[in-house]
């Protein structure tokens, strides 16, 4: 037979461990609450210009040369965008993809297609990365690397972003000024 003195012991621990294994209040107040994003659709036109430079080993500048087109091209295009945006505040993420015709004032036409992807601070201030791929350059398809850096000015729910990229690839580097116009649109 137990004694008073032992059953008391043991409900004393299993009282003790009962207190210690309900959770904190600290850890209650930690828990990580759920961070809710929403979605917008920015794409609308784009115009511009690019400079193709000789850098690289100046292939590219050459080829265009060769079908009658200058270092200097117009571009036109539609932008396509995913956005998202933290209900919080703060940076957006955004994934970026822009086909464009350029060098229509040669005659012809020179299609290329960037995808980029990036990120908008609240103040429209943006910098972003990723492939481009020009068709019917010096190996029917010239790929690059595209580093681009903007500001997108906001007036009455229509964004106006302007944009330099700087496109480098061995066969030749270019410079693009673009700039457009979209209406914001909520997508969810």
């Amino acid at each position: 037979m137990k004694s008073a003195s032992s059953i008391s012991f043991v409900t004393a621990i299993l009282a003790g461990l009962t207190i210690l294994a309900t959770p904190a209040q600290a850890q209650l107040r930690d828990v990580p609450q759920e961070v809710a994003f929403a979605e917008r659709n920015l794409g609308g036109p784009r115009l511009g210009v690019t400079y193709v430079m000789g850098g690289g080993n100046g292939e590219l500048l050459n080829k265009l040369r060769g079908k009658g087109i200058g270092s200097v091209i117009s571009q036109f295009g539609w932008h396509f965008e995913y956005q998202i945006i933290p209900e919080g505040g703060g940076p957006q993420f955004v994934i970026q993809g822009i086909p464009f015709l350029g060098a229509v004032e040669y005659g012809t036409v020179v299609p290329s297609l960037t995808v980029a992807m990036g990120v908008r601070l609240p103040d429209g201030f943006e910098f972003g990365l990723g492939p481009n791929v020009i068709i019917g350059g010096t190996k029917g398809a010239n790929t690059s690397l595209v580093a681009a850096v903007g500001k997108s000015f906001n007036y009455g729910g229509v964004s106006i972003p302007i944009n330099l990229a700087f496109a480098t690839s061995p066969t030749g580097n270019r410079l693009s000024v673009i700039f457009g116009y979209a209406i914001a649109g909520a997508t969810k």
